[in-house]
């Protein structure tokens, strides 16, 4: 199956939901059909890539040199899978949560979710700097439906900041950053080793590179960070979306993509380029993690530990050591699982007790045992402790910072776990071990959500646990990208 077949299955999905919006059951049927078919074509890309022989395909080229191109290399395979795996998932949740909570036009939602998901895909297999751009403005534009679903006041108002951040950030930086490299460098193509060695004065790729990271404003590096939280306006099976599926892993992706393939990491390491964005980063790791302690509201919490995490991958990507980037890559996909799972946590609880503030859960961990031992689990990967996935990530993160003997980024990344476990292991140990909040004290036994909520959040929770023990493929890919 080419490239431009698999990212096809998620749009021509999506026309199919749109077209089945009065009909549940077949609009459900097709989102698991594209679903399944999306899963079958990204694992039929993995032979190829391992044997060194990922697939390219040229779809249209629009002047000599501009062209859209797609082709599956280590990073776009482990970004594709990423969305692949979690896409059932998600769906399984998504269904229940969206019926238990009486929203309405759920054809739009799910289209816009496949959409979502399509888009990612294009960023995940694009072979240039063009085609990246292109998909990653359909997925911004793509999942403003999404934010903004509930219609609200404050939902629109989310939306808006939502898109002035990310079509903004793009526009003015991330556009005149390709414009730049065009010209220096004669091409967009992704290239092993980069394009701009020898190409760009060492003096300015400092600035090139700022321009990169600050254009790709879905990595949210501060201060380009605030349509993060804006947009936990929307419902949680979106806010799932965007913190591990698809838009926040795509600009972290992009990042690390730019860095491997466009600068290449001999270049960054050689001229230093990228170590005052791995300040920034460093910078965005702590200060986020101190804002989270001071949110009641969990989705606002945890959407300010997103933040913190992303700028991982960015600290990763501009060290650019071997061990940096290696590490960069695992936290892609560790922080996706564990992630997902906290959304998953907090939209249970909305749907169970109808509670959204951290303040609210003294004593609800003896009602929802489940949903709380699963966000425990997912907390700890998060944190980095062993027997969890987000161990591997920080480990090589640590090392690779080490190699580049930059002793305060490895000292940010120490601090961050533990303000990851004031913050964040806070909310399991208040539910489990504090009495009970006034709002709880009546609920009598065991009061789960529905089962489809708790078995997807079963599900990522122990593939959290599965990848602390079997990362030798997600290593395997990883180390594909400092090999190449």
């Amino acid at each position: 199956m080419t490239p431009s077949m698999v990212i096809a299955i998620p749009f021509i999905g999506a026309l199919v939901i749109a077209l089945a919006h009065g009909a549940p059951r077949l609009r459900q049927l097709a989102g698991w059909l594209a679903a399944a078919a999306f899963l079958a074509g990204v694992l039929g890309q993995v032979g190829p890539v391992l044997e060194g022989q990922g697939r390219g395909q040229l779809l249209w080229e629009i002047v000599p040199g501009l062209r859209i191109a797609f082709r599956v290399e280590p990073l776009g395979l482990l970004f594709a899978l990423i969305a692949a795996t979690l896409w059932p998932v998600a769906m399984l949740y998504a269904n229940r949560y969206m019926d238990a909570m009486g929203y309405k036009h759920l054809g739009r939602f799910f289209a816009c979710y496949a959409l979502a998901i399509g888009s990612a895909a294009g960023v995940a297999f694009a072979d240039n700097l063009l085609t990246l751009f292109v998909f990653y403005e359909v997925l911004s534009l793509s999942t403003y439906p999404l934010v903004t679903h509930t219609g609200t006041e404050n939902a629109r108002r989310g939306g808006k900041t939502y898109l002035l951040y990310l079509l903004g950030s793009s526009i003015c930086f991330l556009l005149v950053a390709m414009l730049w490299t065009w010209d220096a460098a004669g091409t967009l193509d992704f290239r092993a080793g980069g394009v701009l060695a020898g190409k760009v004065d060492a003096q300015w790729l400092p600035l090139l590179a700022g321009l990169f990271v600050f254009g790709i404003g879905k990595a949210a590096v501060m201060p380009m960070h605030r349509w993060l939280p804006a947009a936990m306006v929307a419902p949680a099976p979106v806010s799932a979306l965007l913190h591990a599926v698809a838009v926040v892993k795509a600009g972290v992706f992009a990042v690390l993509k730019v860095a491997v393939y466009i600068f290449g990491a001999d270049l960054l390491t050689q001229t230093g380029a990228g170590i005052w964005l791995s300040w920034f980063a460093a910078y965005t790791i702590v200060a986020a993690s101190l804002v989270a302690m001071t949110r009641d509201d969990l989705k606002a919490r945890l959407a300010y530990s997103t933040i913190s995490q992303l700028s991982y991958v960015v600290l990763g990507a501009m060290v650019a050591t071997p061990l940096a980037i290696i590490g960069a890559a695992m936290q892609v996909a560790v922080h996706a699982f564990a992630k997902i799972t906290l959304f998953f946590g907090a939209g249970a609880i909305q749907v169970a007790h109808g509670f959204s503030r951290v303040s609210q859960l003294d004593g609800l961990g003896r009602h929802m045992p489940y949903t709380f031992g699963a966000f425990t689990v997912g907390t700890l990967s998060i944190v980095g402790l062993p027997l969890f996935g987000g161990m591997w990530a920080k480990w090589y993160l640590i090392a690779g910072s080490l190699q580049a003997h930059q002793w305060v980024l490895v000292a940010a990344l120490l601090l961050s776990s533990l303000l990851n476990i004031v913050y964040l292991l806070a909310i399991p140990f208040r539910a489990f071990f504090l009495k009970p909040a006034p709002g709880v004290a009546g609920i009598e036994g065991v009061d789960e959500a529905p089962w489809p909520l708790l078995a997807a959040m079963l599900l990522t929770a122990s593939a959290c646990v599965v990848l602390f023990f079997f990362p030798g493929p997600l290593h395997r890919l990883a180390a594909m990208l400092v090999e190449a």
